[in-house]
């Protein structure tokens, strides 16, 4: 059993704002955590790029769909997957809004200013939501401004963060470092530092992780004599 003291969970997730994996993922970990009301979990969100190549501006949806799957059938046909997988937990997908794919870095250097004001996860689902279900431009600055506004943080600030350039290279090292720990698809769910579950797996399977991530983590060090 482990003790009392130690059952604290730190879970870093590293994702993209503009996988649907990531997005099903965000849900599965919610029933995940709300199965372990005696743990206290403590959730970061991590940058990843998906395709760090779509420029600034964004593409059009369906060019860069046909890029990434070789045309849109191809696309539709996995894509219609997604739909299917993200019902079961809820999510009702409207892929058809969607115009624009984003470049999620912007997004992401929202994200890391998003933990100073406790706000990482209502703006990493309003992130999803907003792209996912309503097909907004998740790459547009005054986007991201007013989904910054609505979890407290000041527009004027945010919008000079964004003008300044502020993080980007932060978070291109975090992603970096990322790929250097082997992580090539997302979501990646790292449990104290030490335990990692690759995709979006069960809440089952991430239930189970927690109670080995805990038991592992208060476990005795052995002494090397």
């Amino acid at each position: 059993m482990v003790d009392d003291d130690n059952r604290v969970l730190t879970v870093d997730v590293v994702s993209d704002v503009m996988c649907p994996w990531c997005f099903i993922g965000k849900r599965r970990l919610e029933v995940a955590v709300a199965e372990r009301p005696d743990i206290a979990f403590d959730v970061r969100w991590r940058p990843f790029q998906l395709d760090a190549t779509i420029p600034e501006e964004g593409m059009d949806r369906q060019t860069y769909l046909s890029k990434k799957f070789g045309g849109p059938a191809r696309a539709a046909e996995i894509y219609e997957n997604i739909r299917f997988a993200g019902e079961a937990d809820g999510l009702d997908f409207a892929f058809d809004r969607i115009e624009k794919s984003p470049n999620t870095l912007n997004a992401h250097r929202l994200i890391r200013w998003a933990s100073s004001a406790g706000a990482q996860d209502g703006i990493v689902e309003d992130l999803f939501t907003a792209f996912f279900l309503d097909g907004e431009d998740i790459g547009d600055i005054d986007t991201l401004i007013g989904i910054g506004a609505r979890h407290g943080l000041d527009p004027e600030l945010v919008r000079n963060l964004f003008g300044e350039g502020a993080d980007g290279d932060l978070i291109e090292r975090e992603i970096a470092l990322a790929h250097k720990m082997g992580v090539e698809g997302v979501p990646c769910f790292i449990l104290n530092d030490r335990f990692i579950v690759m995709g979006a797996q069960s809440s089952d399977v991430l239930v189970q992780a927690f109670d080995h991530a805990l038991a592992e983590s208060a476990a005795p060090e052995t002494e090397v004599s």
